[in-house]
Parts: structure tokens; sequence; C-alpha cells
């Protein structure tokens, strides 16, 4: 099977017998039924793939449809023009980068409809375009716009922010004098900024991001996979002595998990998936590797977290309402909106109306929290994921003394003058337990870890789920591990796990504000009645 891994020409993979997951049944269906588009979906996530199909079917390329779905739906295969514009191989940091970049598409165009005599801004020259391009070949023009954001997201929070919303704002904003020699457009990013006029011109854009008819447009739902790799997956597993159930168990909770919609349809991460797939290989320990993660590093999302003082653990698993993460007004004291569109959280199931939001697999879980552990700590992310494993290997053998004595190697190695500012006693402990849940979420080697979990009685500092083991532990500044105990037992904490199988063991630890290090550590296993 050949894999068309960084390819996103739906020609060459269709022309070259790559495998291609055939989306053409939704796509002749969001063609049909309206005119103006905008999709948001994570990096490397398939939409430069689909608006190359889109390109590809409005171009009246038959051909490249032989055997899809399309075939038995479309009847007529009209030529239309096409505008494609790709803002996604460029940095725009660099001053002038934008203006080239618009500058050799409109001369591309002009060479062939023809140069706005009137006017030498962007916006008229643009308009003319697409109206000489109806008027010469009698239909009108489909714009194609893929990654219009990388503009705004490679300068945002930077000197150049303002001058570049500025430019696409003039760009975009005379496309409505053109609607009438429009037949179809489509934008695709990241994120949708508000402020780029765009988005208020054009006020029929429908945006389709989080609707659960084209939820599965992108990216490869649970059937697809069975149906178009049921045999790569078989190979993969006998190539590591596995079972089919095992290694198809083992892709869903790297690369599953994405939801777009209320509906909680299953999708695959399109390019992690293809390349574990491709390449069949296996980490120590049974582990897939984190390539979708790896191509990219979020910094400026860890900047946002540190600069809004908001923890991971403040983001997930609690109910949010639609707007409050598809809001995109990306703004420092909000990270929400851009981490979720950028695909380093997802919508995990819904409670009474509201979504409930958390890392979508192993993939990010492990990538995304080790890089905001060592933003965090001002730590390099190999040293935190050798003291994460350590620690977690510990807890899911039961071996709780092995725990403590590596997490106290752990805050023992970190400088003093690394530590986030912590001026009072309050944010030391916060920080203490807000460390320790970083480490254990970002190896992604138990059931579940939770901070500051909430039950009828008050809230446990650190819940950890393994497979055999449950850990209270609660966590108490300048004072005894004792006390810490007593407060586990005063509120509770171990009521919610009564009937639970596991072996349930209380965890008290004392730790000071001066030393920055445990100081003391407590175990109870809980007595069931």
């Amino acid at each position: 099977m050949l894999y068309p891994i960084g390819n996103q020409s739906f020609p060459k993979i269709r022309n070259n017998g790559m495998v291609y997951v055939d989306k053409t049944a939704i796509i002749y269906d969001l063609v049909k039924n309206g005119t103006v588009y905008f999709m948001s979906r994570p990096r490397r996530f398939g939409k430069s793939l689909l608006i190359s199909t889109l390109e590809s079917y409005f171009l009246g390329k038959k051909e490249l449809f032989e055997g899809l779905k399309i075939m038995d739906l479309e009847k007529d295969w009209l030529v239309y023009p096409v505008l494609h514009i790709d803002f996604s191989n460029a940095k725009y940091s660099d001053s002038g980068t934008l203006e080239k970049k618009i500058e050799g598409y409109l001369r591309q165009w002009e060479k062939i409809y023809g140069r706005c005599e009137e006017s030498d801004l962007f916006g008229d020259r643009f308009v003319h375009v697409i109206r000489a391009a109806h008027e010469k070949t009698g239909h009108p023009v489909v714009l194609l716009v893929d990654e219009y954001d990388k503009p705004l997201l490679d300068t945002w929070l930077t000197d150049k922010e303002d001058e570049t919303r500025e430019t696409l704002a003039n760009f975009y904003s005379t496309v409505k004098q053109a609607d009438e020699h429009l037949r179809f457009v489509f934008f695709t990013g990241i994120t949708k900024f508000a402020k780029v006029s765009i988005f208020s011109t054009l006020n029929n854009l429908e945006d389709i991001s989080y609707d659960e008819e084209y939820d599965t447009l992108c990216g490869i739902t649970p059937e697809e996979l069975e149906h178009v790799f049921h045999d790569e997956i078989q190979s993969f597993a006998d190539k590591h002595h596995k079972s089919y159930e095992e290694m198809a168990a083992l892709l869903k909770d790297y690369y599953d998990g994405y939801h777009f919609s209320s509906e909680l349809h299953d999708v695959y991460n399109p390019f992690s998936l293809l390349n574990a797939l491709k390449k069949k290989q296996l980490r120590p320990g049974n582990t897939l590797n984190n390539y979708w993660f790896e191509t990219g590093t979020p910094t400026i999302l860890v900047k946002l977290i540190r600069e809004s003082q908001r923890n991971l653990n403040e983001l997930t698993d609690r109910p949010y309402s639609l707007e409050s993460f598809t809001s995109y007004r990306a703004e420092p004291n909000n990270p929400l909106p851009i981490i979720y569109q950028s695909g380093y959280l997802t919508i995990k199931d819904m409670e009474d109306g509201k979504y409930i939001l958390d890392l979508p697999n192993k993939e990010v879980e492990t990538g995304f929290s080790c890089m905001l552990a060592a933003g965090y700590l001002h730590s390099n992310s190999m040293d935190m994921r050798e003291w994460a494993s350590d620690m977690v290997s510990a807890l899911k053998r039961g071996k709780t003394e092995q725990f403590i004595h590596s997490m106290k190697a752990f805050f023992g190695s970190i400088p003093y003058d690394a530590l986030p500012d912590m001026d009072t006693d309050e944010l030391k402990e916060r920080h203490f337990q807000y460390t320790l849940y970083l480490i254990l979420r970002m190896m992604g080697c138990y059931n579940r870890a939770f901070a500051e979990k909430h039950n009828s009685h008050g809230r446990c500092d650190v819940v950890v789920e393994c497979r055999d083991y449950v850990y209270l532990i609660e966590i108490k500044r300048n004072s005894t591990a004792k006390a810490a105990l007593k407060q586990i037992d005063k509120q509770g904490y171990a009521d919610p796990y009564a009937n639970d199988h596991r072996e349930i063991r209380k965890l008290g630890i004392a730790f000071s504000s001066k030393t920055k290090n445990v100081t003391q550590w407590q175990e109870v296993i809980a007595v069931r009645s």
C-alpha cells in the first residue's frame, strides 16, 4: 500500500495509486447544500487534501474520481474557474512576506483574466479578477483558501499582529462586492480570528466546524480504518507478535479520540495513523510514536497558559458551553479556544447540554503534558519524561516508596531560580500539586489522573487511577503526613471508590515551603467494610 505521507495533492494521490479514504459523498453533499463555508481543524488533519479534492471536482476532472462514491451522485461535471490560495508554506513573521504572497497570486491570475486599471489595492484587484473570470468563462468563480490564518498565527502576540490583520482585512473586505460572481467559497484554518473582516463582510458564511453532518469530513473514522486498512493493521500486528485486536486497540489509544460535534463521532488523527501503519514501528514498552505532536511544538500555547495562569487540570474534565471554546477570540487571558481548535483538547463527553473537554489520546497526552511541564519548570522535556517514567512505573506496580524516592529526587533537581514566581504559601502548594499532576499526566501510563478532584465533601489534591490501584493523594504545606491522611478520611475522599475492585491507597505527603521538597509521607491502605 502506498501512503500519501506529506502529499496533499488529490491528483497526485489518485494518479500514483496512493491510498485515499473516500470522503466524496460528504463533499458532494457539502457542495450541493451551501455556497460559502468555513471549517476549522487542527494542523495535518487533511484540510489541504480536502481543498485539493474540491479543486479537482470544480475543474471537472471526472477521471480522478473513478471508483469513488461521487461517481454515483454527480451527473453534470461542470468546469468552473478556480482561485486557490494556500497560505501554509511561508513564514509570515518576516517583513513583507504576506504582501509578496498575495501579490504573487494576483499576478498569476491577472495573466489569465487581466488587471484592474482603476486601482493598485489588493482588494480591488482581487474583486476585478473574480468578475473577469466569471465574464471570460461564463461560469461563476470557486474560491478556495487553505490555512487562511497561518499569517495571523505566525504574528500573533508580536508587533506585526495589527499590520497582518489590516493587510488580510483589506484583501478580503471587498469580496462581498463580488458575491454574484461566486459559485462556491471554502476557507480552512485552525482558528477563526473574529477581527478579520472576511467573517463580518461574508455574513452568509456557514461555519461547519462543529456540524455533526460534516464532523468526519477530515480525519479517519473507525469504520473507514477497518474497511481500508484491515490488512495493514494485521501486518503490523504480525510483525510485533500481537493479535489484530491488540494492535487495533493500541492504535485507538494513541490516535483516536477526536470529536468535532456533540454526536461524539470518533475520528483518528490521519497523519499519525498513516505514519504508524506505514512504518510499523513500536517503541520500548509497546508504545507508538508521537508523529503528529513531534512535527510542531506548540510553544505559543505553553506561553498562553503560563501568561493566563490557567493550569491544564483547570481546563479539562469540566463542563463548558459551546461558545466558550469556539468563540474565536484568541486572547492571552483565555487560551481555551485556541488550545481546543489546535487539537490539544477535544470534546470527550456531554453533560446536561454542556461539553466536557480533555486531551484526545495518549499521543497528545504524553506530548502536550510533557511540553507543558518542561515549560512550566524550565526543564528539558526528555529529562522530564525519564523522571516521570520512573514515578509512574512505581505507582503502577504499587511501589509507593520508590515513587516518593523518585519524586524527591526530581524536585531536588530543579534549580531554585527556575521555578515560577510563588509569592504566597498557597501558590507554593499549588505549584507542588500541579507539578505532580503534570508528571503523572504526561506519561499516559495509568487510567486517569485528576487534580483537585471533587466529591460531595471537598477536593482531593491528586487522584491517580491505575489498573490495580487507586491513589488518593493529599498534600500538606509545612505540616505532617498524618494531617494529610486525616483530611482524606475526614472529607471521605475514598467513599466514591467503596465498590471499586482495586486496592485503595491513601497517601499523605508533607512538603516544605522553604526547601520546596517532600519532608514526610505516609500511606494507609483502605479497609473495606
